[in-house]
């Protein structure tokens, strides 16, 4: 998972525009009153969430267990971006209108 935390942040800095500053892994999301972390959080101009990334091992398929937990983690953080990936595969959704809108190609985050 480590490996792909990693090859993720790389490439959210070199093809997606996102300051190194602004990348936070294992961000703090209080849920249920139990600590809980998120993956990746790439925070905005405003210094809130603007997306949450959850990684997992690349042997780990991502399914709707990934899938909820992101949500879960989301319904506090509320990003606008979603990133599910174990490497191989991956998946962004953009919160739009009241529900998840597949991208079709991770966003460009240039401009915070």
């Amino acid at each position: 998972e480590e490996w792909v935390r990693q090859h993720l942040i790389a490439y959210l800095i070199s093809h997606c525009g996102v300051q190194p500053t602004r990348i936070v892994e294992e961000y703090a999301v209080p849920l249920n009153g139990q600590p809980q972390r998120a993956d990746v959080v790439v925070v905005g101009d405003d210094a809130r969430p603007l997306l949450l990334a959850e990684c997992k091992a690349p042997g780990v398929s991502i399914g709707r267990q990934t899938l909820a937990q992101a949500v879960r983690y989301n319904s506090v953080l509320a990003a606008r971006y979603l990133i599910l990936t174990n490497g191989l595969t991956h998946y962004c959704c953009e919160w739009r209108d009241g529900t998840y809108v597949r991208c079709g190609s991770f966003p460009d985050l240039t401009a915070g």
